[in-house]
């Protein structure tokens, strides 16, 4: 796989799979349909293409993922912050924060979070 990228519509339908895994592919189209919309076809083209990309496996009817929602989210908020802020943090989360006012509990979780990854 040469890079966890997805665009909206694959990831709202990964996460379907993410939440519900293992699930039988009938199990499937019935989700997709209720939560994002979608007709059978539309559900088995996005499992086929995303099964050739290797972020599935539709294995004797059973759905699976092949990678974790962990790792595409991370690939995904890196490459934000490299290509919007040149790769520095700090100027992403002044961008984020944009004048809000976040509480004390936010601010020690950060701070905890900053000294784990020093």
């Amino acid at each position: 796989m040469e890079s966890l990228k997805l665009c909206e519509s694959d990831y709202r339908f990964m996460c379907v799979i993410w939440d519900n895994e293992p699930l039988a592919s009938g199990k499937l189209v019935e989700l997709c349909s209720s939560e994002l919309g979608w007709k059978k076809s539309t559900t088995y083209t996005t499992l086929k293409k995303l099964c050739e990309k290797g972020f599935a496996k539709n294995e004797n009817a059973v759905v699976t993922a092949l990678v974790k929602k962990e790792e595409v989210v991370a690939y995904a908020s890196d490459h934000f912050v490299k290509h919007t802020f040149g790769g520095s943090l700090p100027q992403f989360l002044v961008a984020f924060l944009g004048g809000k006012k976040i509480s004390e509990e936010e601010a020690e979780e950060l701070k905890k979070l900053i000294d784990e990854h020093k």
